[in-house]
């Protein structure tokens, strides 16, 4: 530790450490534009100058090492007056629009100008013009005339996003931020340069001009989309959605977001939400009131099951829906004396699970493995904020060893980060693979093999790999969870994970896919599975927040397998399969409903609603308790969604219990032959779920328009 003096103040620090990060320690602000403690030091703002005894002139606090003994001063007349010269410099070119200017209100030149800017300017000549941009529909270079040149936006893309997108060019007063060759800006997390940008040179498209700050509530939620469970800060004006940012939370997202998270929330204000409850009469969708359709639905589903049995009637839920409202589909279900309930819309196989599947470690983690083997998950756009961890973990060292097809490995630098050994084998050769993997590994150790592998040179260097570091980790992504032969690929990852010391674990594809094992909205011993339910054996079906036609593996065939059951209702916040459903009715999307998501490590995150219901929504909790209690099945009289929460073993704290999470097992293993044409279904980022599927912005950037207009199985 180093001891330092810091405007009067005695502060201890570890050596190493800038004036910067001793001020934070210490709690007091240095103004500052360029220094941000997630990426490197640039020191090119010059705003941070503080006064360092014996030193002949004002030094940069984010780029001073502190040194024993140091005596400093942030706030005497040599810094005062040195940090106010930088700011008028900086203004000098500025544009002063701030009336008009999208930044107005959140812009950190403008809160320090008030502080350190002089009443007028001496400066008299013409302001420098930088023309505007185009870099796609998340990210506005309107009034790159703004820029300070703090190279935030630069580093980000560098540093963290692992493709720099952004870069400097001329010199002087000619200096601007611009792309290579006016290309776009494609990174899956680009909107987190604008929360980056300390003035109004990047804003965001999608919100611009719509508010001000001051005229916005702000209200914590959870994102729904991928598994990471990225805490959200909802910005509303008027009951209404007008922009998503993150709120910081080192163990899950850091202070960062996907794109996917931010710019969702577009959906929620389209035409296509569904408003009232609606009943398909003579061919044709009328609106009709609650009552009725509940009726609706009750009469229709005890008619089924008294003509054909409970077996006949079925649930497809969507692992994007909360806990709360998981929980009372499988009781409903399961009150009906029906076992026929399953999330795993996209997966091949289903062996039951013996236990939740699960990232196999923490969040937080993935920043400091030292050794990583991913099987079957493009990792960058499956999970943009794992990848954002391991990239970390590479940056310290890390040997990143990827298995995959040409779908999860598309081109070298795919994944914005460089990759230590990859295995590019179509899917029915995976688990041969790993097979290769396990032999070099028995072979390094003198062990047994579990089963027959060749030791190639590839598997060697694997096997190698692993071996070698302390904290290391196997990771299953989407594709290997949906493989047909998902159960080998496990009990093989299990297997090597036990020799080398590595935790093994799912990405887990769903913000709840989690929480859907836990409340087991999975088949019982009787029940179908998604597969079997999605053949046409039903003739009553509940969709739980899913599309079929996109949400699972068989894609377009989903429409005549559903077309064939008697009734088919749709409980979604969108008009959706309206052309095979006979009722729809309208559920609040996760800004409009209390819920709870269990993240991918098992973290327990409830949140409330920020905005009322749009027209005629309800909350599906509240729809299917309803229903229940038309149905008149016993031990539906919740009065609130903690209610139902309460009854789901092992989600009264912060995290899921560790001996409900599944762990590494060894058992025989019994390779399968699995078809060569069995590839399996993994959605694309901007089509994993309904919202994103309708946020605008995301449908229109380089991934969105890639896939446009896919079912599914094709996505």
């Amino acid at each position: 530790m180093v001891e330092i003096e810091l405007d009067g103040q005695k502060v201890e620090v570890l050596e190493g450490s800038t004036l910067m990060q001793a001020a934070e320690k210490a709690g007091t602000y240095i103004p500052h534009f360029c220094y941000h403690k997630k990426l490197s030091i640039a020191a090119n703002c010059r705003m941070c100058l503080v006064d360092v005894e014996k030193a002949p002139k004002p030094m940069p606090a984010c780029a001073t090492p502190v040194t024993q003994g140091m005596v400093v001063h942030t706030k005497n007349d040599k810094a005062i007056r040195a940090q106010k010269g930088v700011m008028e410099f900086l203004l000098i070119n500025h544009p002063l629009d701030c009336p008009i200017c999208d930044q107005g209100g959140e812009c950190q030149l403008q809160d320090l100008a008030v502080g350190y800017g002089a009443g007028e300017s001496r400066y008299q000549e013409e302001k420098r013009v930088v023309f505007h941009k185009d870099v796609g529909p998340l990210i506005s270079m309107q009034e790159m005339s703004r820029c300070i040149h703090c190279t935030r936006c630069v580093r980000f893309g560098q540093e963290v996003a692992g493709v720099m997108e952004l870069g400097m060019s001329h010199r002087g007063e000619h200096a601007e931020i611009e792309t290579f060759v006016g290309m776009s800006v494609d990174s899956e997390l680009s909107g987190n340069m604008i929360d980056l940008c300390p003035v109004g040179a990047l804003t965001s498209k999608p919100y611009r001009y719509s508010a001000r700050p001051w005229e916005l509530s702000r209200r914590k939620s959870v994102s729904p989309h991928d598994s990471t469970g990225s805490n959200l800060i909802v910005q509303v004006k008027h009951d209404k959605v007008m922009r998503v940012l993150p709120l910081e939370n080192e163990t899950v997202n850091e202070c960062w977001l996907a794109d996917r998270d931010r710019f969702s929330y577009e959906a929620l204000n389209t035409d296509d939400r569904l408003l009232s409850p609606m009943l398909k009469q003579g061919g044709e969708w009328k609106a009709v009131d609650w009552q009725t359709a509940l009726e609706y639905v009750a009469n229709g589903l005890k008619q089924i099951k008294a003509e054909y049995g409970a077996q006949s009637i079925g649930a497809l839920v969507s692992p994007h829906s909360t806990v709360e409202e998981l929980q009372l589909v499988a009781s409903l279900m399961r009150g009906l004396g029906s076992e026929n309930i399953d999330y795993r819309l996209r997966h091949a196989d289903f062996s039951p699970p013996t236990s939740v599947h699960w990232l196999g470690t923490s969040i937080a983690s993935l920043s400091h493995v030292q050794r990583v083997l991913i099987v079957g998950s493009n990792l960058r756009k499956d999970h943009p904020l794992f990848a954002l961890r391991i990239r970390q973990a590479v940056r310290n060292g890390c040997a990143v060893n990827a298995i995959g097809s040409i779908a999860e490995l598309p081109f070298p630098d795919a994944w914005a980060m460089p990759l230590a050994n990859t295995i590019m084998a179509p899917p029915d050769g995976w688990a041969q693979t790993l097979a290769d993997i396990a032999a070099a590994v028995a072979q390094e150790k003198g062990v047994a093999a579990p089963v027959p592998g060749r030791v190639t040179e590839i598997a060697k260097a694997m096997a190698v790999s692993l071996l070698g570091g302390e904290r290391k980790a196997i990771l299953l992504g989407n594709a290997a969870a949906h493989h047909v032969n998902a159960s080998n690929l496990l009990e093989l990852a299990d297997w090597i994970a036990i020799q080398t010391c590595a935790t093994v674990g799912y990405l887990t594809e769903a913000a709840n896919t989690v929480g859907a094992q836990l409340v087991n909205a999975l088949p019982g011993a009787s029940g179908m599975d998604a597969g079997q339910m999605l053949n046409g054996k039903l003739k009553a079906v509940l969709l739980l927040n899913n599309e079929p036609e996109f949400d699972s593996a068989v894609g377009d065939r989903a429409r005549t397998s559903l077309n064939s059951a008697q009734m088919v209702v749709t409980l979604n916040p969108f008009k959706a399969n309206m052309d095979f459903s006979d009722v729809l009715l309208p559920i609040a999307p996760f800004t409009e409903t209390p819920g709870t998501f269990v993240n991918a490590e098992g973290r327990v995150q409830s949140f409330h609603a920020v905005v009322k219901p749009r027209g005629e929504t309800r909350p599906a909790w509240k729809v299917l308790r309803v229903l229940a209690n038309l149905l008149e099945l016993p031990g539906f009289n919740f009065e609130s969604s903690r209610d139902v929460l309460n009854q789901v073993a092992g989600l009264n704290s912060e995290q899921v219990p560790a001996d409900m999470l599944r762990k590494a097992s060894s058992r025989q293993i019994e390779m399968q032959k699995v078809a060569s044409d069995a590839v399996p279904v993994v959605a694309s980022i901007y089509q994993l779920d309904g919202l994103v599927r309708r946020a605008t912005s995301l449908q229109l950037t380089a991934d969105g328009r890639k896939a446009a207009g896919l079912n599914g199985a094709d996505a």
